[in-house]
């Protein structure tokens, strides 16, 4: 049995209502960038009743805000994989794996994930809600670094949280000049050549 199973049919028809917005925001954002939409053309695409979205979100910048949980949801399956690795070659094999499909993850969302990028410059909102994502980001590879420091594998005199921090700001650098098309190549080189970099200042 789902949460659905005890609402009334006045709040489904909210949820469905709520999804529509949120798919049509994003034909709206894909077709004309977060600066350029409008509330009004995605009360249109999602044929609801004028100012409807304004029921369900202040403004763009929050149904935005929203929308980039479901456009970060492989990134996050990607990240929330299992990491308890018993030898060093077993942690670099996972680490590179995990790189490559991260920023494939991206790559498969390139149109939407350049309007991310346009949006966090432009909007406190979803500039705010790409740093609660960065955060959860970094707190995963924490637990993933101090696992391998209890583990004997990795040097326990580095900071987990900083060198957290460093990894993640590194694949996002790059995630985004991929996405941008500032970079290009064999995404497993481009992940093989961040992954050595990484470990090897880490690892023993």
């Amino acid at each position: 049995m789902n949460g659905t199973d005890q609402l009334t049919k006045r709040q489904l028809k909210a949820l469905q209502t709520r999804e529509n917005l949120l798919k049509a925001g994003r034909a709206v954002f894909l077709e004309n960038g977060f600066q350029k939409a409008t509330m009004t053309q995605i009360n249109k695409m999602a044929h609801t009743g004028y100012g409807t979205a304004y029921v369900y979100f202040r403004n763009k910048d929050e149904l935005f805000a929203e929308l980039m949980e479901t456009i970060m949801q492989k990134m996050y399956e990607v990240a929330d994989l299992p990491f308890q690795p018993k030898t060093k070659e077993e942690a670099f094999s996972q680490i590179q794996k995990q790189t490559e499909l991260f920023l494939k993850a991206a790559l498969e969302e390139k149109a939407i994930m350049q309007v991310v990028k346009e949006a966090i410059g432009t909007s406190e909102i979803v500039s705010e809600k790409w740093n609660k994502i960065r955060t959860r980001f970094v707190n995963g590879i924490k637990a993933d670094i101090s696992f391998v420091q209890n583990a004997g594998l990795a040097r326990p005199d580095l900071d987990a949280r900083l060198i957290a921090k460093g990894w993640f700001y590194m694949n996002e650098q790059l995630m985004w000049d991929l996405v941008l098309g500032e970079v290009s190549g064999d995404i497993e080189k481009v992940a093989e050549n961040l992954v050595k970099l990484y470990t090897g200042g880490l690892y023993k």
